[in-house]
């Protein structure tokens, strides 16, 4: 599988720390038929009583309606979704890649399951966001030395 880099926007928003928010949060949009791609929760270091929740896609009418419903809205921060074979060493390439381009990474999750990874970069700037996308595809698909 060739790496794919896809301009995604997260939807988020922010919330009391409490057990059963993450829940509540997404009861109406699984109701309203979302089916989520990305999912990330996470409380704030130095503030334990706020959490923030994003997610990938919010798409179509209902779901757009229910998310809206649920306290989220799009987040301004310039994304990536990056899909790939997973290879030794991929995460310090990529990171290296954009260090010497001079992109700072805004934030970043990566997953692997098997043989395959699904990462999430933000960028503060959308012009970082669209440099870093062909430095990452031609740095995935470089043979390593």
């Amino acid at each position: 599988m060739a790496v794919t880099v896809k301009n995604v926007v997260l939807w988020r928003t922010e919330v009391e720390n409490k057990p059963g928010v993450l829940a509540k949060v997404l009861e109406p949009l699984t109701a309203a038929g979302a089916d989520f791609k990305v999912l990330m929760g996470y409380r704030y270091p130095g503030a334990e009583e706020k959490a923030a929740i994003e997610i990938f896609p919010v798409t179509g009418k209902k779901v757009i309606a229910a998310a809206q419903a649920a306290g989220l809205s799009e987040c301004s921060i310039s994304t990536l979704l990056v899909e790939g074979d997973d290879k030794p060493g991929l995460g310090k390439t990529l990171a290296q890649a954009l260090a010497e381009a001079g992109i700072n990474i805004a934030f970043l999750m990566v997953q692997v399951v098997g043989r395959k990874y699904s990462a999430v970069f933000g960028f503060d700037k959308e012009e970082d966001a669209k440099k870093a996308a062909s430095i990452i595809k031609r740095a995935a698909a470089a043979k390593r030395k």
